[in-house]
């Protein structure tokens, strides 16, 4: 049984893999099927280096897992139920009206509030 602490542990561990920008493509990209570093480099114009650390941290976090196929190395969603729940995420996320202002004051996603990131300053 999870406790209070854990699931604050996996909060955690999601938040830090979606937080960053070439981890959510590299996570997307594996929610169609199970990737390999060099094909999804080439897929994200990304260099095999940069993406073999990303997937070092998502595996470190538990959210990928490796599975060595001759010399090569396959990466996939570690749990069928986190890929249905990261679905369901970005289902959700894609729903968002873009045209509704955020509430929050502190805002610092570029293109939100019409505010320059970070400012919380209107360029209006």
């Amino acid at each position: 049984m999870l406790t209070l602490a854990s699931r604050v542990d996996v909060m955690n561990r999601l938040g830090r893999a979606m937080a960053d920008p070439t981890r959510s493509r590299i996570l997307l990209a594996l929610l169609g099927g199970p990737g390999y570093p060099a094909k999804l480099a080439r897929e994200l114009e990304l260099t095999r280096t940069n993406v073999s650390n990303h997937l070092a941290c998502l595996r470190g976090c538990g959210i990928v897992v490796a599975e060595p196929e001759g010399r090569q190395t396959r990466y996939e969603i570690a749990d069928p139920h986190l890929a249905a729940a990261l679905t369901a995420l970005v289902d959700v996320t894609l729903a968002v009206d873009e045209h509704v202002p955020c509430i929050d004051p502190a805002c610092s996603v570029p293109g939100c509030c019409d505010t320059p990131a970070g400012t919380g300053e209107d360029v209006s």
